[in-house]
């Protein structure tokens, strides 16, 4: 055991007398408890707004950009070498500024990948050596640049970030109900060890009682030695194991309230915490099918099997166009100008065109163009067989899941008979031992059934109640209520 809850543990039991008074609390005010201030629901609702951010940048590359871009001042004095008529070189003094300004309005074209841009442009040139001033004028200016026989990448994101978005919206469910799941796990190991905190104490008790009358029966005759020290051994294994059951308690107490961020206080000292037993389960019926399309609609998961086989297309398609034959248009219309004057270059403005094909075509690869098109079709089979699989485990699990349930709801019900059944065979056989018509070896075995069937029933309702949310948790549906989880 950690040295951390070693410390604290003695110092809880070495103030147990002086604590505050005792909160009680049932499953549901933990599962609030855990889903408002634990840690992992903040870090999953940090990760939903970095998902919604994420998206939001997607969604803004495909709306009208609006720059400014400018190169201001721009001056450069020095000496540069300058090419004679006859071949030599001499070096000129030079000292000029060249500034450039320009605003554009850019759109990108999903369908086709290219991009369309308006823009207006102004040059100034100072040449500081020969005292003058040059200005260059774009006042309209459209460019479209457009990629052909390329890999299109806005095509397929237009397809993928959409479900991307919607399998992180799930996601963030599927992670508070894993809190929830987690949450109830240590609800219910400290509400066992404090169910054996209880026994060990009442068996302290009913121990130290039967040892005290079974002294008065030795006196009378009525009870052998051995019995008696039979009865000695069973308080000093009482004692034991309340030592023991106290440690116990007192460390899944602290794991529980470090998970969901108890920090309540009385007086400045920690509020123990008695939790209520969740006798009460739910009773509904869950159809296998239902399960299975609720889950299929609601999971990331099943929302990652469709982005899985788009990406693992998308990429096949990238491996093929891109190691062919690339090429990008590139064409602009619009007007310009030059003069010594900014008002000048402004007045009758010449016509600007301009038009250009860039391409690259592979002739000699040896191989690498087939290898990389035969690499991207193996992973994209690969994806389809994985994602196949995994389908069929997931379907498996809510099947598995929801029999669980079904039968732990039995369970329950069984054990919770069968200890009601032990606890009044207890006193019956405590009540015998006392009119001395019980063996203490008979009363023995009263006491370990007693307090196996208690065991037993709360580790019967710990099983179901996580079942409950585990299956929640498969299929984001509330079957209680009939409702999706929001």
């Amino acid at each position: 055991m950690p040295r951390f809850y070693t410390i604290l543990i003695i110092v809880l039991m070495l103030t147990r007398p002086v604590l505050a008074q005792t909160q009680t609390m049932t499953l549901t005010d933990v599962l609030q408890l855990a889903q408002a201030q634990s840690v992992a629901a903040k870090r999953a609702n940090t990760q939903q707004r970095t998902n919604i951010w994420s998206y939001r940048s997607f969604l803004a590359q495909y709306k009208p950009q609006l720059s400014l871009d400018g190169t201001l001042p721009n001056f450069t004095r020095s000496y540069i070498q300058v090419v004679q008529p006859d071949g030599n070189i001499q070096f000129e003094p030079v000292s000029y500024n060249n500034s450039i300004l320009s605003l554009s309005l850019s759109q990108t074209i999903a369908p086709t990948g290219g991009t369309i841009s308006i823009q207006t442009q102004l040059q100034r040139f100072d040449n500081f050596i020969q005292n003058n001033t040059l200005y260059n004028v774009v006042p309209f200016g459209i460019e479209l640049t457009q990629p052909l026989f390329r890999f299109n990448p806005m095509r397929w994101d237009r397809r993928i970030q959409p479900l991307l978005f919607a399998e992180g919206n799930q996601q963030l469910i599927e992670n508070l109900e894993q809190v929830s799941v987690s949450a109830t796990t240590l609800y219910f190991d400290l509400l066992v060890a404090q169910v054996n905190l209880q026994i060990a104490e009442t068996n302290r008790v009913n121990n130290d009682t039967l040892y005290k009358i079974a002294l008065h029966k030795l006196e009378l005759g009525k009870i052998s030695q051995n019995d008696l020290l039979q009865l000695q051994l069973s308080v000093l294994n009482a004692e034991k194991d309340l030592a023991s059951a106290q440690q116990m308690a007192a460390v899944a107490s602290l794991k529980l309230k470090t998970f969901i961020g108890y920090r309540d206080e009385s007086n400045g000292q920690f509020r123990p915490l008695e939790l209520a037993i969740p006798n009460q389960i739910p009773v509904f019926a869950v159809d296998v099918k239902r399960a299975l399309d609720e889950a299929g609609s609601n999971r990331s998961a099943a929302i990652g099997f469709r982005r899985r086989m788009l990406e693992a297309n998308r990429d096949l398609e990238k491996a093929r166009k891109n190691n062919g034959l690339n090429a990008t248009l590139i064409g602009g219309y619009g007007l310009s100008n030059q003069g010594a004057r900014l008002g000048e270059v402004y007045v009758s403005p010449q016509n600007r065109e301009y038009v250009s094909l860039q391409f690259t075509l592979p002739i000699m690869t040896w191989g690498r163009t087939r290898a990389i098109v035969e690499t991207a079709k193996a992973n994209s089979e690969l994806t389809q067989q994985t994602v196949e699989q995994d389908k069929l485990t997931f379907e498996q699990e809510i099947f598995t899941q929801v029999t669980l349930l079904q039968m732990l709801n039995q369970q329950v019900t069984l054990t919770a008979k069968a200890d009601q059944i032990a606890q009044n065979r207890y006193q019956i056989a405590q009540d015998r031992f006392k009119l001395s018509d019980l063996s203490v070896t008979d009363l023995g075995i009263a006491t370990q059934d007693k307090d196996r069937a208690r065991r037993d029933a709360i580790l019967a309702l710990r099983d179901y109640w996580q079942a409950y949310y585990t299956l929640r948790l498969l299929t984001l549906y509330d079957f209680e209520t009939n409702q999706k989880l929001k």
